[in-house]
């Protein structure tokens, strides 16, 4: 029996209910691959998961994604090899380990050009996007989009990929700094500050007509002053609540006279869809080799998780984190 260190949750609460531990990790299962991990992607969703808004296993050890070398392989694997330098994404929630056993299908060989940083900074970010841009709402040339949080590793990730498909972006963030971030994502139009009516600028530089798809991170008041940006039969994505819980919403906010969708789509979801995953995957991968995705990083050590949650909860950050093993 191996040990492992990890970053677990004592309970669940703020970043204090961090703490470091060695903890055995048995030997890979039926199916199963043991990873040595190298570099870790930090989401938002971590901090759902550490703070309780999502359960966890009971070994209370958040993260969705990383990349890292094959230590070893279970019985009955046999697209995976010991070696192989393989990134992940999705369940089985525990990706803040230095070494951790993971179903092996969920590995993603990465090819040699790309680095251990590159994708851990982008992968579940990436996938994010594509569910957004293809499965969510087809964007393409001609498409108009608002992006909240424009200068934060999802917003750049999915403005840099919506501009690369044709779409105008339009983009809030909450200061002068951020917006320069956004712009040079390729965002057409930055609307600057926490307090701005982005609703009114959205209307005024769509000519009053409203973009066709919103992705609202924020939540909490932010959602149904998103829902005054989109055209009729147009969509407003909720993919988050990162400014605080969302207020019940009433169905006549979203229609017949606005006549809205709403959709509110799960990245988890989508790559517990293995055919998705797959093809999602991929498609990042080629996107980064190909420099439509990239994004600056910050880099933590694995005992820093906690530091890399707060500065991401408070806003101080832009781009993506990571933690380093």
């Amino acid at each position: 029996m191996a040990t492992t260190k990890v970053v677990r949750v004592r309970t669940p609460g703020g970043v204090e209910q961090f703490e470091i531990a060695d903890v055995e990790l048995p030997p890979p299962a039926d199916g199963e691959i043991r990873l040595r991990q190298t570099a870790i992607g930090v989401n938002y969703v971590d901090v759902y998961q550490r703070s309780g808004l999502y359960p966890m296993p009971p070994a209370n050890i958040p993260g969705v994604e990383g990349v890292g070398v094959v230590a070893g392989v279970g019985p009955h694997v046999t697209s995976i090899s010991v070696g192989d330098r393989v990134a992940y994404a999705g369940a089985p929630v525990g990706a803040y380990a230095s070494e951790r056993n993971l179903p092996a299908w969920r590995a993603i060989q990465l090819p040699s050009a790309l680095s251990d940083v590159q994708v851990a900074s982008v992968f579940v970010k990436g996938i994010t996007a594509h569910m957004l841009l293809h499965r969510v709402y087809p964007v393409g040339s001609g498409t108009t989009i608002l992006a909240h949080s424009a200068a934060g590793g999802l917003g750049q990730l999915l403005t840099r990929w919506a501009v690369h498909l044709g779409a105008t972006v339009i983009g809030t963030v909450g200061s002068e700094a951020k917006a320069e971030i956004a712009r040079q994502a390729g965002a057409r139009h930055v609307i600057v500050g926490r307090d701005a009516d982005f609703a009114a600028r959205v209307a005024e530089l769509t000519n009053g007509r409203g973009v066709d798809v919103a992705y609202d991170g924020v939540g909490g008041a932010t959602l149904a002053k998103t829902l005054a940006c989109v055209r009729p039969f147009g969509v407003v994505a909720s993919i988050g609540q990162s400014g605080g819980p969302i207020p019940p919403l009433d169905v006549l906010d979203l229609g017949p006279r606005r006549s809205l969708m709403l959709a509110r789509p799960s990245v988890m979801a989508y790559m517990n869809d293995t055919a998705a995953y797959a093809v999602a995957a991929e498609a990042v991968l080629t996107a980064i080799a190909g420099d439509v995705l990239r994004v600056t990083g910050k880099a933590y050590r694995l005992s820093e998780a906690g530091q890399a949650h707060a500065e991401l909860e408070s806003g101080r950050t832009s781009g993506a984190l990571y933690l380093e093993v």
